[in-house]
């Protein structure tokens, strides 16, 4: 059996199996190995070495859910999400993986054309070369309408122009698929466009890493495109559909941010029984408090709920059935909620809890973000209430 949190047991999921189980046990394994050891390292430095990262690729994480013809184990997204709550339960963050796993891949796989997927998917699916995807914009954050970086075309080819901001894994990328802007008729949703951008094109520069709240080890960056040649053969999809290439695609990025909010919560959740237990306060364990007992109660509570929601989000992603509104429903409940545990949680370790550190204070400084990327919480807001008919 796989490490698994004393407040959430595998019997009592129903979007996994026993196979799911098992490859749990061996992700456990795997970061017990090569990731847990590292993390102050990798804070420290500001980011996950490419060494992780192919010690993932090699054990076959980094191309679970890419199909087997294109290389890839062909597994359902579910067994994504194990990988991405093993990492949570063993208080760990393993930098841009989840990023280039979850949003960056299915976008080469989908979209790239043979000679496309001959050329990048083998490098990427061993992580010895890893991407990004850039869509955020110093002016433009969730409204990807907005976006304003332009690809024109050229004498040869496509030439591109604009900066973008908040990169994931940008520091190191050798693939970034850039959303730019390649004409418009009028509504703002046509004439988007996906090109992809690789060290050495000349124009392109990378800003310094970017200094963040929390997810230190997750490298961040600006990036700059001065008449950037990108060549027919680097444009993703036809010109113009890119705004619904990114519809297509946002309902699994939301769902894996949904993923990881609800296992943070249940990680913060079970170290923090552990600290009360352990902790002694005038005389006598903090457990033994009314306030601590319900404070906590309602938590476990609400996680299940969290659980109950994400699970038959995750069963019906697996069958093609997730609804774009359900995984923005999912998302806003699991990363509100996010917030609200390792906020509570967080005041029970008193000083403990706001030091760097420990666990609890990382956690709580990365859990905010969650409520922003992938599209805010005022967003999935809007996009339920149009499900509703309002």
């Amino acid at each position: 059996m796989a490490e698994q949190p004393s407040v959430l047991a595998w019997e009592d999921r129903d979007a996994y199996g026993e196979e799911h189980r098992d490859f749990g046990e061996s992700v456990a394994a795997m970061l017990r190995r090569d990731v847990v050891p590292f993390q102050r390292e990798w804070t420290d430095a500001g980011a996950v070495p490419r060494s992780a990262y192919r010690a993932a690729g090699a054990v076959g994480l980094i191309g679970l859910s890419v199909p087997e013809e294109h290389g890839g184990g062909g597994a359902p997204f579910s067994y994504n999400c194990v990988v991405t709550e093993q990492v949570a339960y063993a208080l760990a963050s393993f930098g841009s993986l989840r990023v280039h796993m979850d949003v960056v891949l299915p976008y080469i796989y989908r979209l790239g054309t043979p000679e496309q997927r001959d050329r990048w998917l083998p490098a990427l699916l061993t992580g010895e070369r890893m991407a990004s995807i850039a869509m955020t914009e110093p002016a433009t954050g969730s409204d990807l309408a907005g976006i304003r970086t332009s690809l024109k075309r050229g004498a040869h080819g496509w030439v591109l122009n604009g900066s973008k901001t908040f990169i994931t894994g940008g520091t190191q990328s050798d693939l970034i698929i850039v959303v730019a802007r390649s004409g418009s008729d009028g509504d703002r949703r046509r004439g988007l466009a996906l090109a992809v951008v690789e060290p050495g094109m000349a124009g392109f520069t990378r800003g310094t890493a970017q200094r963040k709240l929390g997810l230190h080890s997750q490298d961040t960056c600006d990036l700059f495109f001065e008449d950037v040649r990108v060549p027919d053969e680097n444009i993703l999809g036809d010109v113009g559909r890119a705004f619904d290439y990114l519809s297509e695609n946002l309902a699994q990025e939301r769902l894996s941010i949904a993923v990881n909010s609800q296992a943070q919560s249940v990680a913060a959740l079970d170290v923090t029984i552990a600290h009360v237990r352990d902790r002694d306060v005038f005389g006598k364990p903090l457990a033994t408090f009314q306030n601590t007992r319900f404070v906590l109660a309602g938590l476990a509570a609400r996680i299940s709920a969290g659980q109950a929601m994400l699970d038959r989000a995750i069963r019906r992603h697996d069958r093609a059935e997730l609804h774009p509104s359900e995984a923005a429903q999912v998302k806003l409940f699991t990363t509100e909620l996010h917030g609200e545990v390792v906020d509570s949680c967080l005041q029970l370790f008193g000083g403990y809890g706001y030091m760097q550190d420990h666990p609890i204070g990382r956690l709580y400084a990365d859990a905010r973000v969650a409520r922003i990327y992938g599209g805010t919480s005022e967003i999935m807001k809007t996009i339920i209430a149009k499900s509703i008919g309002l």
